[in-house]
């Protein structure tokens, strides 16, 4: 018989050479103008955060100057920033949110 070894008699195990995706941080800037409701709001409709959870983040974002909404791949992350954006500016809020990586 041959030396050739074939797929059969020598299973093989194969490992996926993948890495996860980087990560961004959606990260809320605070303002003077922007009402509180319209912040939770934001949070809760944007996010799918809980009341609870929503104004939390948002006395964060009064008290310090800027909270995070939530990790995200790139392309969900620019998506969320994107919306809420888009949806302080149809409401006449100067409200904005930023977009940065986490680096590990």
């Amino acid at each position: 018989m041959s030396d050739i070894a074939s797929f059969e008699n020598k299973p093989q195990e194969l490992k996926p050479k993948t890495k996860k995706p980087p990560m961004f941080d959606v990260i809320l800037l605070n303002d003077d103008f922007t009402p509180m409701d319209f912040v939770v709001y934001v949070l809760k409709e944007i996010f799918n955060h809980t009341d609870q959870a929503a104004n939390e983040i948002m006395l964060k974002v009064h008290n310090e100057g800027q909270a995070s909404c939530g990790i995200f791949s790139k392309d969900l992350a620019e998506t969320k920033s994107y919306e809420v954006n888009n949806l302080a500016k149809i409401n006449d809020h100067p409200l904005i949110s930023i977009v940065k990586p986490i680096y590990d």
